[in-house]
């Protein structure tokens, strides 16, 4: 028996690629290796929390979000624009005050970023709305500290708030990341909104994996995948232990390193960005009350992992890049007698390190950031060490990503290796790589 298409991969990209199939005729059948779909965005329940693998938000604003989602269906729980910028003894308000104006004389007045910054904010903000999102990822590269430069901002904006802004975003908080990362992040967080479901971010994935199913789509998990080969007769032979799965065309939509095994694709990045994010409750009305806002490190100012220069601590490595009062947004994510915090270190070195120092780290950092306040009642409640959070991206590396069609024969890529690293990435890949097989393997060019 040979399928039309198997899909290699149950998370965002391989889920969007099954149900467009299905939903255009193909008898599809997607394997996922693990007990469930999902991939990076999944949740899991533990005594009446609701955790994310790793600290995940929705930006409702990216294009691919809002044409293969119900959102609201999701039930999205929404954060406040801007953060806290946050550092021993002082906390302060940057929001946007076109979209949060209750906030606009806290931001306008806050002394950690000049005026002067400001109003480039506001100047950039247009200037990105003008432009095709898509063109973005077109012409001239840098790093986003270089582009930050370039017009213009200072460096108390670029190490207060941008860097564990956005580190939060690229797990890069020294900013070497593409600029196109920022430009494309920027333009769709003045338009969309952060979010996340009342389920938890598994939510998702549940919801894609149902309208793939319910459009005739077979999901099987706990399928282990030993080789994806083309062969002679056209067809794709797909080896698990248990034997071989013949296809007409099969869709490789695993994470970086199992995709350039599978495939021998060298162009699929496999050098990866790690990161920590530990878990925390408190009784109710014990949390800092950010009125649904992110806390940003800004202590230092380093500008690196492991940046000498400080000669001390290095925030987001050695203290939290974030900590985030879940429940003051999405109050399901607890019990209703606890509220959910997490904290996000940067880093292959916290991952080496013990859940207990890690949780001491985090107590000790909300203590300084509130002298006035006691969190004698944080209880640690998992700690999620995620190794390849999203692949690294140097200026200049999305033209050397690989095209769905550069495997052999009849395979397919779908990730967001083929695109850039987002959810935005991962979803408009599926689509791209669903379109693909249709057109070459059906003649369906719709």
């Amino acid at each position: 028996m040979t399928d039309d298409v198997i899909v290699v991969g149950g998370g965002l990209a391989g889920l969007v690629a099954t149900r467009r199939l299905a939903e255009r005729g193909a008898d599809v059948t997607l394997l996922e290796r693990r007990e469930t779909v999902g991939g990076r965005v999944r949740s899991r329940q533990r005594d009446g929390f609701t955790l994310d693998r790793g600290f995940q938000v929705l930006f409702t604003g990216y294009p691919a979000v809002k044409r293969e989602l119900d959102l609201e269906a999701l039930d999205l729980r929404r954060f406040k624009p801007g953060a806290i910028i946050a550092r021993p003894s002082e906390r302060s308000v940057l929001s946007d005050p076109l979209r949060d104006p209750t906030a606009a004389v806290e931001s306008l007045f806050n002394h950690e970023i000049p005026l002067s910054d400001k109003l480039r904010t506001l100047l950039l903000r247009r200037e990105l709305r003008s432009r095709d999102l898509a063109s973005i990822f077109e012409g001239r590269d840098t790093d986003i500290r270089s582009f930050l430069r370039e017009w213009g901002f200072s460096e108390a904006y670029v190490n207060n708030f941008v860097a564990p802004f956005y580190g939060g975003i690229t797990l890069d908080r020294s900013l070497s990341t593409s600029k196109r990362v920022f430009e494309y992040t920027f333009a769709v967080l003045s338009e969309g909104h952060t979010a996340v479901p009342a389920d938890g971010m598994g939510a998702i994935t549940a919801q894609l994996a149902d309208r793939a199913t319910a459009a005739g789509a077979t999901i099987e998990t706990d399928r282990r995948i030993t080789g994806v080969d083309p062969t002679d007769d056209g067809t794709v032979e797909v080896r698990t232990p248990e034997g071989v799965r013949r296809a007409t065309a099969a869709i490789v939509a695993t994470d970086p390193r199992a995709a350039a095994d599978l495939t021998g694709i060298e162009s699929v990045p496999t050098d990866g960005r790690a990161s920590v994010t530990q878990y925390y409750s408190l009784p109710a009305g014990a949390g800092p009350g950010t009125d649904r806002r992110l806390l940003l490190n800004a202590k230092g100012g380093a500008e690196s992992e492991g940046d000498a220069a400080t000669g001390g601590e290095v925030p987001g490595v050695d203290t939290p890049n974030t900590i985030v009062p879940l429940t003051e947004a999405a109050p399901e994510y607890a019990p209703g007698d606890r509220e959910l915090l997490c904290a996000t270190f940067l880093g292959e070195r916290p991952v080496e390190v013990g859940d207990g120092e890690l949780f001491e780290r985090a107590q000790r950092t909300l203590e300084s950031w509130y002298p006035e306040r006691t969190f004698g009642g944080l209880e640690r409640v998992w700690t999620d060490r995620i190794r390849f959070g999203q692949f690294r991206q140097p200026p200049g590396i999305h033209e050397t990503l690989p095209d769905v069609r550069d495997p052999d024969g009849s395979v397919y890529l779908a990730g967001e290796y083929t695109q850039w690293s987002s959810i935005q990435g991962a979803m408009e890949s599926g689509r791209v790589a669903a379109e693909a097989v249709l057109a070459d393997e059906f003649g369906d060019s719709q």
